[in-house]
């Protein structure tokens, strides 16, 4: 079996010091993908830094507390990669993969954009070359006779069904048509090939979201979105037996705005 958790942290720091550090301790999962770690390793505490039983990769960005990305493997990597290639974005903490035995897992925290802001370009400009990265990933494991898994936080809602207040946030980023199109080449066998693991081990479920805002009571409602993805190679989606979202029992006990998304692959 293989034991994959994704997590957008909202600042490793903090998550530390509310509760990340015992979740770690506890985890059954063998790869940990972590996102929007905000920091730099050496601004990490030890036990976050270089937890006990772990071969830990950061990848920080180089805008200071921005960012940044880590994958935690229970046994050493055979390869570690930072950035896919890009000359715009390989320092911007967004991506970092690593080969385990017949898998490359990837780590990804796409950036979450502004509707008409040169953020929102920005958003699209990684979009457009990370596709691209995404296609070739697929083909040269193919080639190699391994399978992809790229985990992380990819800022879009794909479906009504990935957010409560789908009607209300159709001009926002995140549910933008042209983003949830360009989610869909993303899933296209003819395109780019991968397949929404969570989504289907659970075709009809509202959700289950991953992320809840910290106004209101959005998380006691579970008015929440679904942004933080197991996105697979055919061949190894076929091999999950299990998908949740590990969402806190009360509102006092979340370390992060997401939850960790956990998915048990037979291999």
């Amino acid at each position: 079996m293989l034991n994959v958790t994704s997590v957008n942290v909202n600042g490793l720091r903090a998550a530390a010091k509310k509760g990340f550090v015992e979740w770690l301790a506890g985890t059954e999962a063998d790869v940990v993908c972590l996102q929007e770690v905000r920091a730099e390793p050496h601004q990490l505490p030890e036990e976050v830094r270089r937890p006990d039983g772990w071969y830990v990769t950061h990848a920080p960005a180089a805008a200071k507390g921005r960012a940044g990305v880590s994958l935690c493997t229970r046994r050493e990597p055979d390869r570690v990669r930072v950035g896919f290639g890009s000359a715009e974005f390989d320092g911007s903490g967004r991506y970092v993969e690593a080969d385990l035995p017949g898998v490359t897992v990837a780590s990804l925290y796409l950036p979450s954009g502004e509707a008409g802001t040169e953020r929102q370009d920005e958003k699209v400009r990684f979009m457009d070359e990370f596709l691209a990265h995404l296609k070739d990933l697929r083909e040269r494991a193919a080639a190699d006779g391994r399978e992809v898994l790229v985990c992380g936080d990819w800022n879009i809602a794909h479906q009504q069904a990935d957010l409560k207040n789908w009607r209300g946030n159709t001009k926002n980023s995140g549910f933008l048509p042209e983003e949830r199109a360009w989610l869909s080449r993303v899933l296209d066998p003819a395109d780019g090939g991968y397949v929404d693991v969570v989504r289907t081990l659970h075709p009809d479920t509202e959700g289950p979201y991953t992320w809840w805002s910290y106004r209101g009571r959005a998380f006691d409602n579970d008015s929440g979105w679904r942004i933080d993805y197991h996105v697979a190679t055919p061949g190894l989606a076929g091999r999950a037996v299990k998908g949740l979202v590990e969402r806190a029992a009360t509102h006092a006990e979340r370390w992060s705005d997401h939850a960790p998304v956990t998915v048990v692959y037979d291999l």
